[in-house]
């Protein structure tokens, strides 16, 4: 039977960029094949299918849009644009501090690749560090990218 909005599902993936490279997935193989496994300093348990409900806004638009008709133990590649996925890049969405507000807001040194929780809930990654600036960017980590992911629908209920 066709999967439907409304529907819970199980899915296994695999994220990856145009270029081949796996940025993410359920598949703990997979994350040790392709360096995630130390990188993220994850465990075998943090690799698990995807559940959630379709039409429910709980993943992005593209995966939600891609599995309605299929079905289980249906397995697809699914190309994502930005719009589907994260969103543009956002330039605006880059901000620049004075070392010392950053430090009296942060309660840290700067450094490249810090990553900052804001007042506003926004998250984001100090990207340069000057004498005086501090530049943090808040765009989510794969805005304004195309996203290839690899599904397979394990079941849904």
């Amino acid at each position: 039977m066709p999967i439907e909005p409304g529907d819970t599902v199980t899915v296994e993936y695999v994220g990856r960029f145009e270029d081949g490279s796996v940025f993410n997935t359920s598949r703990y193989e997979v994350a040790a094949e392709h360096g995630l496994v130390e990188a993220q300093g994850a465990e075998r348990e943090d690799y698990t299918p995807l559940v959630f409900t379709v039409g429910e806004e709980a993943v992005i638009p593209g995966l939600d849009d891609a599995l309605v008709g299929m079905e289980v133990d249906d397995e697809a590649t699914v190309t994502i644009p930005p719009e589907d996925a994260y969103g543009a890049f956002d330039p605006e969405r880059v901000r620049t501090y004075g070392r010392e507000t950053f430090e009296a807001m942060v309660g840290d040194a700067p450094e490249v690749g810090l990553h900052v929780h804001a007042e506003n809930g926004l998250h984001g990654d100090v990207v340069a560090v000057r004498d005086d600036e501090v530049e943090v960017d808040f765009n989510h980590e794969l805005a304004g990218k195309t996203l290839v992911l690899d599904i397979e629908i394990v079941d849904r209920w």
